[in-house]
Formats: structure tokens, C-alpha cells, sequence
């Protein structure tokens, strides 16, 4: 238990900043984390305010997968299968959390802090990684180098909101943490941070202002962001804060059925979309915790249904073609990095993160990323004045368009009605795209004028899911 306002807690503080000025000191810094990686450029927000881009002006569509404990459960060359795993399936961003309990320890036993306190990392002098000889932060250098070696970007969360909520991180302690992990990491160009951690921002508000004005200060370069609660979004508390530069939503695990807390949109994520797209300043905005793809539907009952592949082919193209700039992919086993040693696993899961990185949802989700960026990338609005027989739940059909393009998804695979003329020359040529592999199927050239009705293949159901692609 911390103890506040009290010459304990002071002595404490005082000590964690010794502790780092004479053991983390700007060489040590130096020697243990590399301050580059050629080929990877840090990215920025597009001059739109929508999307991101490279620092060359490349568009840079967000595919993220949750990695949660990657740190602290898998070893150097577990995390070198998983992050090639990643770079292979075509995602760009891997979402960890740098501590998840203040009691952190990785596979290799090393404690991440001393004492439990945030403000004392634990770092151990003298360590020679060629030498096998590394303390937990060496660690967290090695596998974050290793992401930016392999073009990969670290969405990096400080702290999770369980252990600030429970009273174990003071402001004042989450000052000296924050300015260690920006001055660690300042020259790390991949690295991304996520503020909070599965938290309500109107929750210990105090320490998540001042890991977010911190990490602005010493990062300007480097985005940042806050990672909510389940149904809720980063604009509900910060979207005016100068240190948000992007909204995150977590539009969480639950049926429509099961949806009575937070917002209660069930499972239209893309309502949250719409809702931060709509805000002033603008800001770009991303889904990046759905349901994950294996868990039980609801979260907590694993006797629950479990989240397919259908499912979060349904969240990603509904939230991205509503104006998100990316979207987060997870597997239950793989964001708990579930190994064969561990005693128990959370949400009753039973499958080995290994084999879950092979799961459909996570081949088929660059599918998505490779659609985007086949078009006109920064020109993209959402616009659903196109569709004529929108529908609800399940049956919603969403649009995203170009000036010279449009497209249409369908969970279901019912028929699409569209205004045309909107868009595009005379004539425009019609395609269907198939989120399970990717593939093109022409449809032929249509007058592009008045209502045009288009119904793709197979029967109506959940899960027959076709993006209508008019060019």
C-alpha cells in the first residue's frame, strides 16, 4: 500500500530519482537501446487530420494485434517467431503493455521495479546482453529494437489502468516513470504510446494527465494516444488535451444482447467512429480493442459462443469505412501469450499462442489493409448517402468513397441499392472484393447514373461478408 503525503513517500520519491539520475543516465540510455532504425521513419498525422502517414507523406494504414504480455511472457527468441509471424500476416503495429501489474516479472525472472513502485525501475548496472547478462528494461529494448528492425511500430501502454486504480501509482510517481520511459525511448522512432490501459479516463485523471503531458513534452515526435475502457472512447474525456494527437476506442466483447454498460452500442462499433469523426479539432480516430477473435462473446463465461474470424472481419471493415485510420486485430491466446507452462489462462482459453497466430482471422486481416491503400488513401470519406437500403445490426451496409471510387460492405451478403452519379466519370466498372482472401471478381462496366441494385454470391447470412468496389 502506498503511502500518501507521508515522509515514507517522500524518501521514496526522492530515492527513485537518485536511483535513475545515477543509474539510468543518459550513457547508460545510450549504450543499451539503439537510437535509429534504418528503414522505419516515425509517423505523423496526415495533413487531413484522418489518417497517418510516414515522414515521407506515405499513407500508413494502422494494423495492429494485441501482444499484450509479450515483455514478460515470451523469451528472445519466442518474441523473434512472433513479431516475424506478425511482419509476415502484414501487420504494422503490435500493441503491448510495458507493465502490466507493478509486480512485473518476465520470463527470465527479472523485476521490472523495486519494490513494487513505478518511480524505482529496477535497473542493474554492468549488464552485457552479448553476454547473456540483462535486466528487465534490457529486455524491453531487445524485443522493441527487434519490432523496428523488422518495420514493425511499438504502441507502447506505460502502465495498465488496473494497478493505478487500485491505488499503487501516485502522480508524483508517475512522474518520475514517465519522464524514465520518455528519455529511454525518445529516440526510438517506432515507438507509439498508449496512455492508460483498459481504464475510465475520469478514473485516477490526475496520473494519466501527467503521463500524457510528460510523454508530450520529452516525446514530441512520438504519438500518443489513450486506451480505454470497453465501450467507451479516448474522446470522451481527452480529445481537447494537447498530448492526445489520436483517439482510440475499445468498443469491447459483448453481444447485443449482453450490451448494458458504457455507451450501449452492442456491436456497431462503428457508432464510435462516427462519434469522433464528427469532433472539433479533428483528430484521427481507430478501433483498436473489438472483440478478439477466439474469445468468449461477452468476455466472461467461456460456456459463451467464441468469437470467429466473421467477427472481426466485421469489426474491421465496419469501423475503417465509417473513417477509422486503422484497426486492431486480437486472439485471445496470442494477447495473453498463453504458453504450455502457464498453470491457468484467462476467459477459458486452451489453445497455445503459437498455434493462435495462425488463426483465419489473423491471415485475413491484411486483406483489409491492402484494400485501403489500392485506392486513393488521404481523399477518403466515409459516405453513406450512397446507400439506399442501409439496414441495422447485422444487416448494415457501410460506405467509404474516394472522387473516383466507392465501397460497400456487406456482413451478410444481401443486396446493395446505390445512388450512383455521385462519383466517378460516366461510366464505372464494378468488382466484388472478398474479405476472406482478397481476391477481385469483375461484375462488368455500369452506367454510372440513378439506383443500381448489386447482390454477390452465396446465401444471406452472418458472415457472407463482400466489399462492392466501383471504380
Amino acid at each position: 500500500m502506498i503511502l500518501k503525503n507521508s515522509k515514507i513517500n517522500i524518501i521514496t520519491m526522492l530515492f527513485g530519482a537518485a536511483f535513475i539520475l545515477l543509474s539510468c543516465g543518459q550513457k547508460d540510455i545510450e549504450d543499451q537501446v539503439d537510437k535509429s532504425h534504418e528503414g522505419i521513419t516515425a509517423l505523423k498525422i496526415s495533413e487531413n487530420q484522418r489518417y497517418f502517414e510516414t515522414e515521407n507523406g506515405d499513407p500508413f494504414f494502422w494494423l495492429g494485434d494485441t501482444g499484450w504480455l509479450l515483455f514478460s511472457k515470451l523469451d528472445r527468441e519466442q518474441s523473434e517467431k512472433y513479431l516475424e509471424d506478425r511482419k509476415q500476416k502484414g501487420f504494422n503495429v503490435i500493441q503491448v503493455m510495458v507493465l502490466h501489474t507493478t509486480e512485473a516479472v518476465n520470463v527470465y525472472g527479472d523485476t521490472a521495479l523495486v519494490n513494487g513502485n513505478v518511480a524505482t525501475p529496477k535497473i542493474i548496472e554492468g549488464t552485457d546482453m552479448e553476454q547473456g547478462q540483462y535486466d528487465y528494461w534490457d529486455h524491453v529494448d531487445y524485443v522493441v529494437n527487434l519490432a523496428g528492425e523488422k518495420g514493425l511500430y511499438m504502441a507502447l501502454v506505460p502502465i495498465w489502468g488496473s494497478p493505478v486504480k487500485a491505488g499503487q501509482v501516485t502522480s508524483s510517481e508517475a512522474e518520475i516513470y514517465s519522464k524514465f520511459l520518455a528519455e529511454r525511448y525518445k529516440d526510438s522512432k517506432h515507438v507509439i504510446w498508449l496512455n492508460g490501459g483498459d481504464i475510465n479516463g475520469a478514473d485516477s485523471t490526475a496520473v494519466w494527465q501527467t503521463i500524457g503531458h510528460n510523454l508530450r513534452e520529452l516525446n514530441p515526435d512520438h504519438l500518443i494516444t489513450f486506451h480505454p475502457r470497453g465501450r467507451t472512447q479516448s474522446s470522451d474525456w481527452f480529445h481537447n488535451e494537447k498530448w492526445l494527437d489520436f483517439n482510440m476506442i475499445q468498443s469491447g466483447h459483448r453481444r447485443y444482447d449482453q450490451d448494458t454498460s458504457g455507451k450501449a452500442y452492442g456491436e456497431d462499433n462503428w457508432k464510435y467512429v462516427e462519434v469522433d469523426y464528427a469532433l472539433n479539432p479533428t483528430k484521427p480516430t481507430l478501433d483498436a480493442e473489438p472483440s478478439y477473435e477466439g474469445i468468449p462473446q461477452g468476455l466472461h463465461d467461456p460456456k459463451e459462443p467464441l468469437w470467429d474470424d466473421a467477427a472481426v472481419r466485421r469489426y474491421g471493415y465496419w469501423s475503417v469505412f465509417a473513417g477509422a485510420a486503422g484497426y486492431t486485430y486480437g486472439h485471445s491466446a496470442v494477447m495473453q501469450m498463453h504458453r504450455s507452462t502457464d498453470q491457468s489462462s484467462a476467459y477459458g482459453n486452451n489453445i497455445l499462442w503459437e498455434e493462435a497466430m495462425d488463426a483465419p482471422g489473423a491471415k485475413q486481416m491484411v486483406h483489409l489493409k491492402k484494400l485501403m491503400l489500392d485506392f486513393p488513401y488521404f481523399e477518403r470519406i466515409p459516405d453513406q448517402t450512397l446507400i439506399l437500403n442501409q439496414g441495422e445490426k447485422y444487416d448494415y451496409l457501410v460506405a467509404t468513397r474516394g472522387n473516383d471510387y466507392a465501397l460497400v460492405y456487406t456482413y451478410t451478403g444481401r443486396e446493395i441499392e446505390l445512388q450512383l452519379g455521385t462519383f466517378g466519370g460516366y461510366t464505372i466498372e464494378a468488382k466484388w472484393f472478398d474479405p476472406r482472401t482478397g481476391a477481385y471478381s469483375e461484375i462488368g462496366k455500369i452506367e454510372n447514373k440513378g439506383t443500381h441494385k448489386f447482390k454477390p454470391d452465396g446465401e444471406v447470412q452472418d458472415g457472407n461478408d463482400w466489399v462492392l468496389v466501383l471504380n
